[in-house]
C-alpha cells in the first residue's frame, strides 16, 4: 500500500513539473517573440524616422516673435496683460481664421516666463487641443480633455486592474498644470465638456468617480487613494480661440474670460505677410504679383499659402520668380474670389446712407442702405423691405417661433419715430428700403441710418456720401448705444469716409486722436439729420409746411 501511495506521489510531482516546466518554457518563447516582434518594429520606426521632407511653408512662417504677428498689436497688449501678470486670467480670443490667434497664444506664455513677477515657471507648458475632434466616452473610460477611469472590467486595466483596482488617466487639463490650455475653436466644444470644463476652472483640480473604488480597501495604493480623495491638480490658464461671435459663446464660459477681439487684416498687411513668407524661402516676387495676392487672400493663412503655390509654379518653370501670370492661374484655379472692400460713391443721393456694420467673427463692412418714397395719399401707401434680411427661428416648450429681424423691426421704429416727432404720415407713401451688397442684416444698430435713408426719400433731400453712420433708434427719436463701435469706425475709414455718427453712450476720449476720420456722438434723430443731410433750410422749409398743413386741419 505505501509502495503506491509513493508511485502516486511520484507520479504526480513528475505532472505539476511538467506543467511548470512547459508553463516557463512557452513564457519564455512568447517573450522571444515579443522582443523579435519589438526589434522589428522598433527598426521600422527608425527608418521612417529617418525619411524627413522639408519643413512646409505654413511653419516656416509661423511668427516666432510678436512683431510678426502682422495687424493685431492691440489685441497682443490686451493678451499680455491678461496672462503676463501677476494674477493671470483665462481668455478668450475672438477673430477671423488666420489671424494669430494660436500663435500669438503660444508666444505669450514664453514671454510670460521671462517676467519676473510671472507665476509661470520655466517648465511651464503649452498644451494645444482641438474643441472640434474632442470626444468623450459616457462611461467616462475616455475623455481627453478632462481625464478618465479606467475600471477593471475594462480590457487592458493591467496589474492593479486584476487586483480590482480603478485607474485614473490624467487629461489635457491635467496636463496643462501649471501652464497654459489652450483650446482652439472652443465655440464648438460639445456641452457634456463644457460643464466639466467650467467645473475644473473652479475647483482648479479633477475629481473622479468610479464604483470600484472602496476608501475602506486596506490594498488600494496611496496614489488611487490621494487622486479619489484630493483629486489631480489642474491650475492652468485657459485661452481659449473662437471665430464665433461673442453672442453665440455660452455665457457661463464667458463670465469667467477675459474677451480679447483680433481683427481682419488689410490688404497692406496682408501683402507684409506675402513677402515674409517670400524671404522664408529664397524667392523673389514682382510687386504687382504682391499686390494681387493682398486683394483675393482674406487671411494670413491663405497669403502662405498663395506663395506656396507660386512658388511651386516658379520652379516649376525653372523660374525663381512669382509673377503676376502665376498668381493670376492661381486664383482662376482656386476660384478665389476678391476681398469685400467696399468703398463711398463718389456723389450723395437722395434716400441713400451708409450705414456700417459687423458680421462674423468681428469682422466689419461698409452698407449700402437705400430707400425710395413715392406719395400715394389716402393712407394706401406700402412698405416693402428687400435684400438679405435675416429672421431667427426658436423651439421652445414644443412650439416654434418666428422672431422678426431686427433690420426689419429697427424700420417699423423709424417710420413710427418719424410720424411722432416729424408728423409724417408715412402711410401717404409707397417705402421700399433695400439693403445692398448681399451681406445679411441683423441688430437693431442700422436704425438711424434706416431713419435717414427714409425721411431723405420723402423729403426730397440728399444725404452727404462722405458721412456714416450707426445706432439704435427709439419711438422717440433718442439714439441709443451698440455693439462694435471701434471695428465700424475702421471700416469706415478704409472706405473713405470722412465723418462717422455714433451713439453719444458710445463715445470715448480717443476717438478725438483719431487722424483720418472725425468720430461725432449724437444723442438724437435730429442730430443725425443736423450732420447727414445736405440742406438743413430745405428741412426746415418742409417741417414749416407740414406745420401750416396741420395748422389749416385745426391739429396743433
Amino acid at each position: 500500500m505505501a509502495t503506491i501511495l509513493m508511485l502516486i506521489e511520484i507520479v504526480f510531482t513528475v505532472i505539476i513539473g511538467l506543467y511548470f516546466f512547459n508553463a516557463l518554457k512557452g513564457q519564455k518563447s512568447s517573450k522571444i517573440v515579443v522582443d523579435k516582434e519589438n526589434r522589428k518594429e522598433m527598426d521600422n520606426l527608425d527608418k521612417m524616422k529617418r525619411i524627413k521632407l522639408s519643413v512646409p511653408l505654413s511653419e516656416k512662417s509661423r511668427p516666432s516673435k510678436f512683431e510678426e504677428v502682422i495687424g493685431q498689436e492691440k489685441g497682443i497688449r490686451a493678451l499680455k496683460a491678461a496672462i503676463c501678470g501677476p494674477n493671470p486670467q483665462h481668455v478668450i480670443i475672438y477673430g477671423p481664421p488666420g489671424v494669430g490667434k494660436t500663435a500669438a497664444a503660444r508666444l505669450v506664455l514664453e514671454y510670460a516666463k521671462q517676467c519676473s513677477y510671472s507665476p509661470f515657471g520655466s517648465q511651464a507648458k503649452f498644451v494645444e487641443i482641438d474643441a472640434t475632434t474632442v470626444r468623450f466616452d459616457d462611461r467616462g473610460i475616455a475623455d481627453p480633455l478632462i481625464g478618465s477611469v479606467h475600471d477593471p472590467i475594462y480590457q487592458g486595466a493591467g496589474a492593479l486592474g486584476v487586483a480590482g483596482i480603478p485607474q485614473p488617466k490624467p487629461g489635457a487639463v491635467t496636463k496643462a498644470h501649471g501652464g497654459i490650455l489652450f483650446i482652439d475653436e472652443i465655440g464648438e466644444l460639445h456641452p457634456v465638456e463644457l460643464n466639466k470644463l467650467l467645473k475644473v476652472l473652479e475647483d482648479r483640480k479633477v475629481f473622479f468617480d468610479s464604483s470600484y473604488y472602496n476608501s475602506s480597501n486596506t490594498n488600494m495604493p496611496n496614489y488611487i487613494r490621494e487622486v479619489f480623495e484630493n483629486g489631480l491638480p489642474a491650475d492652468f490658464r485657459l485661452i481659449g480661440a473662437t471665430t464665433r461671435n461673442p453672442e453665440e459663446i455660452n455665457p457661463a464660459i464667458r463670465s469667467r474670460c477675459v474677451e480679447i477681439f483680433f481683427r481682419s487684416l488689410n490688404p497692406n498687411e496682408i501683402e507684409v505677410i506675402a513677402k515674409n513668407a517670400v524671404e522664408k524661402i529664397n524667392i523673389h516676387i514682382e510687386n504687382e504679383a504682391l499686390k494681387l495676392i493682398s486683394k483675393y487672400a482674406s487671411n494670413g493663412r491663405e497669403a502662405v499659402n498663395l506663395i506656396q503655390l507660386g512658388s511651386g509654379i516658379a520652379l516649376n518653370d525653372k523660374n525663381y520668380i512669382i509673377t503676376v501670370k502665376d498668381v493670376e492661374w492661381i486664383i482662376e484655379n482656386g476660384q478665389y474670389s476678391p476681398r469685400f472692400d467696399k468703398r463711398i460713391n463718389d456723389v450723395p443721393r437722395v434716400g441713400y446712407v451708409n450705414g456700417v456694420g459687423v458680421f462674423g467673427s468681428n469682422n466689419g463692412a461698409l452698407m449700402e442702405i437705400e430707400a425710395t418714397a413715392i406719395r400715394v395719399g389716402g393712407n394706401n401707401g406700402r412698405v416693402k423691405t428687400t435684400g438679405i434680411v435675416e429672421e431667427e427661428e426658436i423651439d421652445t416648450y414644443h412650439k416654434k417661433m418666428k422672431k422678426m429681424s431686427s433690420a426689419r423691426c429697427s424700420i417699423e421704429n423709424a417710420l413710427t419715430m418719424l410720424e411722432k416727432v416729424f408728423e409724417i404720415n408715412v402711410y401717404d407713401y409707397d417705402i421700399h428700403v433695400n439693403f445692398t451688397g448681399g451681406i445679411p442684416v441683423d441688430g437693431p444698430s442700422a436704425g438711424i441710418s434706416i431713419a435717414c435713408a427714409i425721411y431723405s426719400a420723402i423729403i426730397n433731400i440728399s444725404v452727404d456720401n462722405k458721412i456714416a453712420m450707426t445706432g439704435e433708434i427709439t419711438l422717440y427719436g433718442d439714439v441709443k448705444p451698440v455693439g462694435g463701435v471701434n471695428t465700424k469706425i475702421n471700416v469706415a475709414a478704409k472706405a473713405g469716409v470722412e465723418k462717422v455718427l455714433i451713439p453719444y453712450d458710445n463715445y470715448q476720449n480717443c476717438y478725438a486722436s483719431y487722424e483720418n476720420i472725425k468720430v461725432i456722438p449724437v444723442k438724437n434723430i435730429k442730430e443725425v439729420f443736423k450732420y447727414a443731410l445736405l440742406t438743413n433750410k430745405n428741412i426746415n422749409e418742409f417741417i414749416e409746411n407740414k406745420q401750416k398743413i396741420l395748422t389749416a386741419k385745426g391739429i396743433n
